[in-house]
């Protein structure tokens, strides 16, 4: 399915999203995106319209992998503590979110590292790299190489298929009901725009 090269998705997402404005950088984010999603095989407009949605919502519309904001200052995953509360001293890293998705705590860094065949418990920052950084999200909203969502236990199958439509609770993938409602404005938006190239 080509999608990286219309006009039309880049021309209306300016107009729907982006203030009449796609910087370089934002379009880049967004090719090295669908380029994943045609590399791993993501053909559901509703899919990709979620990632998206969640990328445009978790990078500050910069569809660009950021470090969060802070570093985890302030944070249960800022220090040197793993989720289940033990505290480790190697390696000398800390698992605040980077990525599109803002993957967070050493055992999610180890699992999707283990998942993906990539050193991320060593070399958090190649969650920072677009082409990793996209195979994570994938990775983790889908159900993928583990035949769960990773970072929930909950996946874009689970909420798009042939009996079910629901951008709303879809936001479960990642952080419970957050910002629910907004990220399915921005859904809604990004799969209109999908779909418009599609009818082209």
């Amino acid at each position: 399915m080509k999608r990286t090269n219309n006009q039309i998705f880049f021309n209306e997402i300016a107009k729907t999203l982006f203030n009449r404005q796609l910087t370089s950088s934002q379009k880049s984010g967004i090719r090295q995106k669908l380029k994943a999603f045609d590399k791993y095989d993501i053909t559901d407009n509703r899919w990709r319209a979620y990632m998206l949605a969640t990328s445009y919502h978790e990078t500050g519309r910069t569809m660009q992998p950021v470090e969060e904001i802070g570093k985890g200052a302030g944070k249960p995953y800022g220090k040197k503590i793993k989720y289940d509360g033990t505290r480790y001293s190697t390696p000398d890293r800390i698992y605040y979110g980077r990525g599109d998705v803002q993957l967070t705590w050493y055992e999610n860094y180890e699992m999707m590292g283990r998942l993906l065949n990539m050193p991320l418990l060593n070399q958090p920052e190649l969650a920072l790299k677009p082409e990793i950084s996209a195979r994570i999200m994938i990775e983790g909203m889908t159900r993928g190489i583990s035949n769960r969502g990773d970072f929930t236990g909950v996946s874009l199958e689970n909420f798009f298929n042939n009996r079910r439509d629901d951008p709303y609770n879809a936001r479960k993938i990642i952080n419970g009901l957050d910002q629910a409602n907004i990220i399915a404005g921005y859904y809604y938006k990004f799969l209109h725009a999908l779909e418009s190239e599609a009818l082209n």
